[in-house]
């Protein structure tokens, strides 16, 4: 008697041929023509561009030969100074502002709202010709027996470049700490109060800390663009890196040479400063992200890796 073994349930005859493995699915990518014309539209301007400053007049060796010469080198420095100085005073002014107000005393939060919105409603540069131009209307500036001088020999361009930029950027740093400050739980405070600390206290040991992460970027973006800014006070004399390069070219000749010098400067210490907020930031990060963003050396190893892994899978 023979048994139906498909019926019965058991095993597949022996000469039955073996199943083969389903085809692997090939996906094929959509092709985005779009793309493809802005990029071309896109290197079409390039070279457009290039071929333009390339047949240009312009005396390339100028570039070269002015990179590292002594005037330019102390308009770097000085560029530098008042970048750092008018910082300074940005950061302290814009945090007593900040401080000021978020006080329930309504003086001194009037006075703070009245401050920020005088020195962010009107031109940095309009403010720099106002405390250059002050010697019409204070004839002398007598602090007692501290000091007393006449206003000409006291404001000097530099002190001029100072005020101007350091007053002006900490109207917009107190925002930026305003925003800092309330960006920290109200819990924070009311547990530290708890605990018997004072209120200055509480704002250096627990608020200002965890502010910081929201303060630190753009603070970042304050610097790069006070930088970039110091070039305004040319206007009012004072000596840095644009106006030693306007002297160059209108003695040389050669003026869009030296302006394109002095641009190529600005961008050598505003990626300096870039690399820098991007490390500040990072290290400020620790406390709230769960996996920091990589360094560009991390980023560069990746990719390296990625690369012969593949190389090493064909």
């Amino acid at each position: 008697m023979t048994t139906d073994i498909s019926k019965s349930g058991g095993s597949a005859p022996k000469d039955e041929p073996p199943r083969s493995a389903p085809e692997a699915i090939r996906a094929i990518p959509v092709r985005h023509y779009g793309r493809y014309v802005a990029a071309v539209l896109a290197i079409g301007v390039l070279v457009a561009i290039v071929l333009a400053f390339a047949n240009g007049d312009i005396n390339w060796n100028a570039i070269p030969d002015n990179f590292f010469d002594d005037r330019i080198m102390k308009g770097v420095r000085e560029t530098l100074i008042l970048t750092f100085l008018s910082m300074l005073i940005g950061v302290v002014g814009g945090i007593t502002l900040s401080v000021m107000r978020l006080s329930k005393n309504p003086v001194t939060s009037s006075i703070a709202w009245f401050y920020i919105w005088f020195f962010r409603g009107t031109p940095v540069l309009v403010q720099l010709f106002i405390w250059f131009n002050l010697g019409f209307v204070f004839e002398y500036i007598n602090l007692g027996p501290i000091y007393k001088d006449e206003w000409s020999d006291f404001m000097t361009p530099f002190l001029t470049a100072l005020l101007g930029l350091g007053l002006n950027e900490a109207a917009y740093m107190a925002e930026i700490c305003r925003a800092g400050l309330l960006s920290v739980d109200e819990g924070q405070t009311e547990a530290s109060q708890a605990l018997g600390m004072s209120h200055n206290k509480t704002l250096r040991r627990v608020v200002i800390p965890q502010a910081m992460r929201v303060i630190v970027p753009p603070t970042g973006n304050e610097v790069i663009n006070m930088l970039k800014t110091t070039s305004l006070v040319a206007a009012v004399q004072y000596y840095e890196l644009l106006k030693y390069a306007q002297d160059i070219g209108n003695s040389s000749g050669a003026t869009v040479e030296t302006l394109l010098l002095a641009a190529t400067w600005y961008l050598i210490m505003t990626s300096v400063l870039s690399i820098g907020q991007f490390y500040l930031e990072r290290y400020y990060a620790r406390g709230s992200s769960r996996a920091l963003p990589d360094t560009p050396w991390q980023k560069i190893k990746a990719n390296m890796l990625s690369l012969s892994n593949r190389s090493g899978v064909r």
